[in-house]
Order: structure tokens, then sequence, then C-alpha cells
């Protein structure tokens, strides 16, 4: 799903509890890339200059300098990025859909590609703040680590407890190839129905009568990317439904805000989701 939603021009979202990887899968991705990587540290008194910077007055050139923050980078981890205020959560936001950041009336353009990978604890976790809807609808797609099964999580033991595995990992690609890719990716044949499925299912979000929040047109938008994405890493010129399918969950399911009576139900969004696949015609062919 990482790679997937690199190709997309996305952002990715890795939520899931302590422990399990959430970094490590970040840290992975960013050491599989020969590209400028910064990691930014998500605490209640991270401030919202420290991530995309502030202008400082050079007292010799009498002149304020722009000192660039740490999201001047290809690819920014945003480590636990719910355990900061929702002001400095909403420092990314220009960020993640211009690729721009503003600081005293001044744009400066962010480097391409560009992605964040953010990791988050479950908002139920002690010391959380959840993400406002604006900054979820940011994010491409969320995903889940959940737990290893014994077999993997024996064979860790026994790989984590010398040398960090993430050592030995090499660069496969730099960020111009990632350019092309990017590119080469945007230019897959979507036919008329598989784009008429995508609206089907983003319209089935907002018909809801479990949601009080259905999903964006950017929703609509970056489930089409993904699913591009998808076909070309599967080696195909064209989108099927089966991609769109199979990205509905995670690319659309954190952006859904259910009802009261959904919630006091205890559904999720990714059931809503998962019932709307079911229930909505698949079209035909390519």
């Amino acid at each position: 799903m990482a790679l997937v939603v690199l190709l997309a021009e996305g952002h990715l979202l890795v939520e899931d509890v302590p422990g399990v990887g959430k970094t490590t899968l970040a840290k992975a991705l960013a050491g599989s890339i020969d590209a400028s990587v910064r990691r930014i540290q998500f605490t209640p008194d991270l401030l919202p200059s420290d991530v995309t910077g502030v202008a400082v007055y050079d007292q010799e050139s009498r002149e304020f300098e722009f000192k660039p923050g740490a999201v001047f980078a290809n690819l920014v981890v945003a480590d636990e990025i719910n355990r900061a205020s929702p002001k400095t959560q909403s420092a990314l936001l220009e960020c993640m859909e211009e690729r721009q950041v503003t600081v005293d009336g001044v744009s400066y353009e962010l480097a391409r590609p560009f992605m964040v990978v953010a990791t988050q604890n479950p908002i139920e976790m002690e010391g959380t703040y959840p993400l406002p809807e604006a900054q979820r609808d940011r994010f491409t797609a969320r995903v889940s680590m959940g737990y290893p099964n014994r077999e993997a999580e024996l064979a860790m033991l026994d790989d984590q407890t010398g040398v960090d595995p993430l050592s030995t990992l090499r660069p496969v690609a730099d960020a111009a190839t990632i350019r092309d890719l990017v590119a080469a990716v945007g230019a897959l044949h979507v036919s008329d129905a598989v784009r008429r499925y995508v609206v089907a299912l983003v319209e089935g979000t907002r018909r809801s009568p479990e949601l009080r929040l259905g999903a964006s047109p950017r929703a609509g938008v970056q489930l089409l990317r993904t699913a591009r994405a998808a076909a070309a890493l599967a080696g195909r010129d064209h989108v099927l439904p089966d991609d769109v399918q199979a990205l509905a969950v995670p690319v659309l399911a954190h952006r859904l805000l259910l009802s009261a009576d959904a919630a006091g139900a205890r559904r999720t969004g990714e059931q809503v989701v998962t019932g709307l696949l079911r229930t909505t015609p698949v079209p035909r062919g390519r």
C-alpha cells in the first residue's frame, strides 16, 4: 500500500497501537528511496513553525531570511502525528494539498516527489488529539499494521535481537525515477465505466443513512489515482474494477463520519464501504 500511495502522489496514514511497526514501515520506505528524508516527532509542544519554517531577521543584511522547516524534503515521516495539538497538525494542510508552504505571505515550493507518511495511535490512547476532518481527507489512504502471526513474531525475535534490519536496507530508486514513474502511472488508461464506478461508490457514501459525512470529491480523485498505481504495479496498462474494489476501504473509510445510530451500533467506516461494494453494480470489461 505504501508503494501504491507513493506512485499516486499521495500521503499515507498508518494507524495502530504502539509497538507493531508503524514507524519501522515509514523508515523502511524512506530508506528504499535515494531522496531527501526528514522525520518529525510530533509532541504536544511542537510548534507549526517547527514544521513549515520561520522567517528570521538577519541583523547584517537587515532583512528577514526564511529558515525552512522539517517539511522541506521528498519524504516526511510524521511520527505520532496525533500527539501534537490541532494547530500544529493543521500546519501540514497546505503542504499536503498544494505542495507548498506559505510564511508571511510568501509561498515556497516543496520538492517533487513529496509524500507524508504519518503514524498515529488510536484516539482512545492517552495524550492523543483526533485529526480534524480536513487533515484526514488529505491522507490518500489509511492502513493498520495489526499484530504479526506466531511464525512472524518468532522470526522477529531472532532478526531484531542483534543488528537493526533497516541498517542493511539500500535505496532502489531516486527522486527522478519516482517522478518518471508517477508520470507513467498518471497516463494509464481508465475507461468511462470505471470512472463512473468510482463516482458511484463516492456518491453512495453521501447517501448512506449510516453516515453524517460522506466522501469528498477529493476522495474520488485519490481512489482513481491509487487504482492506476495498483494497475501499474500489476503490470497492466489499464485499470480494472478490481483495482478500485481492492483500494476502496483504505482510501475511503477514514474520511467518513458515522451517524449517532451507527456509532452506537459500533459500526465502522470500513463496514460501511464494504457494504457499498456489495450493493454498487460493478462494470464489465475494461
